[in-house]
């Protein structure tokens, strides 16, 4: 199973991860965040092994909220989640450590499989 954290500060957006995440065979959510300062606070809960983390949240945002969940849990896979397009998202986000960005609006089991085939151990 792969343990999987979200962290949105929308529980709209949570609702529908956890829906993906727990009809998608072999994985498993385990945490929710609705932000990146409670995100952190989280990790030594559990050790997940896929963060899907807002770009755009209040306070940390989701480019600082992946650089720290990275430097405290360097195995972690991360990938980026947004509703916008990549031309608007901040300039940061290519460089911030995460695996993919993807956009919410695709966000699916078929999705979730292809991106921990692409960079899950």
């Amino acid at each position: 199973m792969v343990d999987v954290l979200t962290v949105d500060d929308q529980e709209v957006f949570r609702a529908v991860a956890r829906e993906v995440i727990d009809s998608t065979p072999g994985f498993d959510q385990v945490l929710e965040a609705r932000s990146g300062e409670e995100a952190l606070q989280l990790l030594v809960e559990a050790n997940p092994e896929l963060a899907l983390v807002d770009v755009r949240m209040p306070g940390m945002d989701g480019v600082e909220t992946t650089r720290r969940l990275i430097a405290a849990a360097p195995g972690l896979v991360v990938v980026l989640i947004s509703i916008e397009e990549p031309a608007n998202l901040p300039s940061g986000v290519g460089q911030c450590g995460a695996a993919a960005l993807v956009r919410k609006q695709e966000f699916r089991p078929a999705l979730l499989r292809e991106l921990w085939a692409a960079h899950g151990s």
